[in-house]
């Protein structure tokens, strides 16, 4: 199967013409249709039915076409990010986070090691799940993680990076929105968001306040939903500080608790390139300097 062919059904399946097809890919009727023809049988089965009035795509062909849809645009940002990456860099360093905002400094980060080491990309990869699988796998260079998250992990170096604590995000119309600290009778009598895949320290202070008995809680599939949650006037929610955006649009008050999170960076022991440990470094700092800065 090649990329011209891929090209070709994927027209066809929009055109539903061959005639129209092959005009749109500037190529003649018949080699058109002869790499049609081709491609069905490789994949033995018929993609397209023909008839007198043009093509029409068959139950398999639709489900086909689909799936190369997907794959084409993924093969063209991959060849897009190859072009990119040959005539910019000579190396690559990429570091896998569940959220944006979970590494705050990160752009500073990229900025400064940018100035000192321009051949070297820095690849930010989002997963908000199973980042450490990706990993583990030798998928990533770096990944952020909870050093709970680390413990009897063979292979990987730790790198401490900062201590989270955890905050109450409420609407900053909120009267609870006005205090300095909040506290576990502040919420009695209110509807707290729990659930959506939270580290193990904040289900300990969620199982915690709902076995009072005082607060109400309602289940949340993941942060995003439990934000849209908050904004829709259903409750309040705990997190941990390292998602703040620091967008301003939610009030983030820190919540009186023992509980709190070890952040730190991890990298494969045998990943010895000095552009890593240089960014390491970079990044570090960062978050060292920021003492008063809410994490």
């Amino acid at each position: 199967m090649t990329t011209k062919q891929i090209d070709y059904c994927i027209e066809l399946a929009h055109t539903l013409n061959f005639s129209r097809g092959a005009d749109n890919m500037f190529v003649s009727q018949p080699t058109f249709s002869y790499q049609i023809r081709l491609l069905e049988e490789e994949v033995g089965f018929t993609i397209f039915e023909r008839s007198g009035k043009g093509a029409s795509l068959t139950p398999a062909g639709a489900q086909f076409v689909s799936f190369l849809t997907g794959m084409r645009e993924d093969l063209k940002r991959a060849i897009e990010q190859g072009q990119n990456f040959s005539a910019r860099y000579k190396d690559n360093i990429s570091i896998c986070m569940m959220v944006r905002q979970a590494l705050y400094f990160l752009p500073e980060a990229m900025r400064i090691f940018a100035e000192a080491q321009p051949d070297v990309q820095i690849t930010p990869v989002f997963q908000y799940e199973n980042s450490m699988e990706t990993f583990l796998q030798n998928e990533a260079d770096i990944v952020f993680a909870l050093k709970e998250q680390t413990r009897q992990v063979p292979g990987i170096q730790v790198h401490d990076l900062f201590e989270s604590r955890i905050y109450l995000i409420a609407e900053r119309d909120d009267p609870l929105a006005e205090k300095n600290l909040i506290r576990e009778e502040d919420l009695y009598g209110r509807t707290l968001m729990v659930g959506g895949g939270s580290p193990l320290a904040l289900k300990t202070v969620q199982h915690r306040l709902i076995s009072s008995g005082k607060i109400d809680y309602f289940n949340s599939a993941d942060h995003d939903t439990t934000l849209t949650n908050v904004a829709a006037g259903r409750g309040v929610c705990l997190a941990p500080g390292f998602l703040n955006d620091h967008s301003g649009q939610f009030a983030w008050i820190p919540f009186d608790c023992r509980e709190s999170f070890s952040c730190v960076l991890c990298t494969h022991k045998e990943d010895r390139r000095d552009s890593l440990r240089s960014f390491l470094s970079i990044l570090t700092k960062l978050y060292k300097d920021a003492v008063a800065f809410p994490l």
